[in-house]
């Protein structure tokens, strides 16, 4: 608990400001729907009938002029790459910090295990990223009451949920590579957040590869899909438990017996 705490307390400052700066874009793109209704009731056909980029944003199932449409294809990408970032940058530096800062040899020299470590830095990845979507979901709540709107309560928690699950994958497999490194490779995270967004994207752009999308964390945390009611695959879930479960159990076992820089 101790080490939690210390990790809570370090990360806070990155958490608000992240969690406020994607949530506030989040509400800013809210407030702006009522002002920009009938300019999107007007081009949501147009919007639709543009092929592959219709299909990649989700435009060609929700029209846009629609609140539930509008908050998937404005809010839903913002958040998405938003917090996939927030995800990876917080899990990257995670455990290779204790090397890159010199502070292992100190911590080391507690009573605690390096599994130990390992778990008490793994919870405070998965309690800042609770902390971000409860933060962000509670500031788009905000602006949906602020324009009186209302989204389907179960869609708008599931959308959350699956986003949540999402981050929690990238955070696992940032923290192992996390583990091998001996250098805070932030460029390093953000660039996994970003491959896997842009392999998302391209397998809906393009149809040959749009079986592959299931690979991806993207691809059960879709808005669009969510929002337009469409069965997401149960292998996308369950792969992704594996994917967290599996990144780790490699950074269990390959921080366990790494010879340590000092």
């Amino acid at each position: 608990m101790t080490l939690w705490k210390h990790e809570m307390r370090q990360n806070l400052k990155s958490i608000l400001i992240w969690s406020l700066s994607v949530g506030g874009i989040g509400l800013f793109c809210i407030l702006l729907y009522t002002s920009m209704t009938e300019d999107m009731a007007a081009l949501s056909e147009s919007f639709s009938n543009m092929g592959a980029f219709s299909d990649a944003f989700g435009m060609s199932t929700l029209g846009i002029g629609t609140i539930a449409g509008f908050f998937s294809t404005e809010v839903g990408v913002v958040h998405s790459l938003g917090s996939a970032m927030f995800a990876a940058i917080l899990a990257i530096s995670v455990l290779s910090k204790e090397e890159d800062g010199h502070t292992g040899e100190f911590l080391y020299s507690l009573p605690v295990s390096r599994g130990g470590v390992i778990t008490a830095k793994a919870c405070s990845v998965v309690s800042a990223l609770l902390l971000f979507t409860i933060i962000t979901g509670c500031l788009y709540v905000l602006g949906l009451v602020c324009i009186g709107e209302h989204l389907e309560t179960d869609l708008f928690l599931k959308f959350l949920a699956s986003q949540l699950l999402m981050n929690l994958e990238i955070a696992a497999l940032c923290m192992a590579v996390s583990a091998f490194s001996r250098k805070n490779r932030i460029g390093t995270g953000i660039g996994i957040a970003l491959l896997l967004y842009v392999f998302d994207l391209t397998g809906r752009v393009i149809p040959d590869l749009k079986d592959w999308i299931v690979l991806g964390p993207f691809s059960f945390a879709n808005a669009s899909d969510l929002f337009a009611g469409k069965e997401i695959a149960a292998a996308s879930y369950l792969l992704g438990v594996a994917v967290i479960a599996g990144s780790l159990a490699c950074a269990f076992g390959k921080y366990r017996k790494k010879d340590l820089a000092s």
